[in-house]
């Protein structure tokens, strides 16, 4: 999960400071979510699926971008 995180904030080109206020967490917790160090909270997963418009299903890494089950 932690490289779609990555991936999926540079894409919108966003930078950490960016996502963080948009979570209300701090850019060490970001950077440790894309990092690996530590795994988010449900309620964090959601925030995320929703701030990049994404499903839970492709950040957990359960589909690609298709939307096709891996």
């Amino acid at each position: 999960m932690h490289i779609r995180l990555k991936e999926l904030r540079k894409e919108r080109g966003m930078k950490l400071k960016d996502v963080a206020e948009a979570m209300g967490v701090t850019v060490r917790a970001i950077s440790r979510y894309e990092e690996g160090t530590r795994e988010p909270s449900v309620e964090m997963i959601i925030k995320f699926c929703k701030l990049y418009e994404v499903s839970a299903d492709y950040l957990l890494g359960l589909e690609d971008e298709t939307g096709t089950k891996l």
